[in-house]
């Protein structure tokens, strides 16, 4: 009787169980489907300076390509009007000490808030002049070309290669793909130089960047693969959320405060060592932001509340769902 009794307990829990792991699978197949489509939704986002679609050309790292930019070319400094540059987090902090002031007076003076289109989430884009925001570039000398150059913008560097990442199920990581895209106004392609993707990577100096900027297009990429559903678990982001990440992204003097001057170190279990070296590291506090975001959205891992903290918050959900809590 007593086996009997426990089958038909366990019934409806499994039931529950299977329910919630068809609900999960499904999920996970509606984002695949999202994240195949990812690398086309950025060629549509190429486009002309006549607004005509661009149509690029996918390649990979070992593939060459002929490119060179330089004074002689006919186009010089033409690329640098109206330019649509997103800034990583890595720019916004190269530019600010190239510039030597603080990020939220760089933020203020160079760029304009824009949200990411792919993921719905705020990010600061390089500001152009002209009152259509066609002109050129802020930092641009029609005779010397950029001004900022040996600091200039990952995308900038890249030009005119793309590259993206997608991370599809089972993979660790994201996989990086690239693309070389060949706008009519460019003549660089006609030039004679001859670089594989990988030594034309090595010479515009982006690995850093790309190092750097891992956590943010990791995030970019999951919110893009969630927007689908309607967000992470398929909730909306609350817009303070939006407003903390592009802080944690785009100006790390503030970021840092808001660590040591609020209860983040109260609640978050950080290295006592750590802790010293963010008071002055702006790169780690870059990267701490990153898994600070990547837990607050997706509830991932990448930092641990305090177990006071925790048992404290467990607690309160006990108190809030009785029923559901185990």
């Amino acid at each position: 009787m007593s086996d009997d009794k426990n089958n038909i307990e366990e019934e409806p829990q499994d039931k529950t169980m299977l329910e919630h792991a068809k609900r999960l699978d499904e999920e996970d197949r509606q984002r695949r489907e999202a994240e195949r489509d990812m690398d086309m939704d950025i060629f549509d986002g190429v486009r002309a300076s006549d607004g005509n679609p661009v149509q690029p050309v996918k390649i990979k790292e070992s593939d060459s390509f002929c490119f060179s930019c330089h004074k002689g070319v006919s186009c010089w400094n033409v690329c640098c009007h109206g330019a649509d540059i997103t800034l990583t987090p890595f720019d916004i902090l190269r530019l600010s000490k190239h510039l030597t002031i603080k990020p939220a007076e760089f933020l203020k003076l160079f760029t304009v808030p824009a949200m990411w289109h792919g993921a719905d989430m705020p990010v600061a884009k390089l500001r152009m002049s002209g009152k259509d925001g066609k002109g050129a570039c802020v930092f641009m000398d029609e005779e010397e070309g950029c001004t900022v150059y040996e600091d200039r913008p990952v995308n900038c560097r890249y030009y005119p290669l793309g590259m993206a990442a997608v991370k599809m199920k089972g993979a660790e990581g994201p996989d990086d793909f690239f693309f070389l895209v060949k706008e009519d106004h460019c003549k660089g392609h006609e030039e004679s130089k001859e670089l594989s993707v990988s030594e034309f990577r090595k010479e515009q100096g982006v690995e850093p960047y790309d190092e750097q900027n891992r956590g943010w297009v990791e995030i970019l990429m999951k919110m893009s693969s969630w927007k689908v559903m309607g967000g992470p678990n398929g909730t909306v982001v609350p817009d303070k959320t939006k407003q903390m990440f592009f802080m944690a992204t785009t100006d790390v003097e503030m970021f840092r405060r808001f660590v040591f001057e609020s209860t983040f170190l109260q609640k978050y279990l950080i290295d006592p060592e750590l802790v010293e070296e963010l008071r002055t590291d702006d790169e780690l506090l870059l990267k701490l932001g990153f898994d600070w975001m990547k837990n607050v959205l997706f509830n991932e891992p990448t930092i641990k509340l305090r177990q006071e903290v925790l048992n404290d918050a467990i607690a309160r959900a006990r108190e809030q769902n009785p029923r559901g809590a185990s």
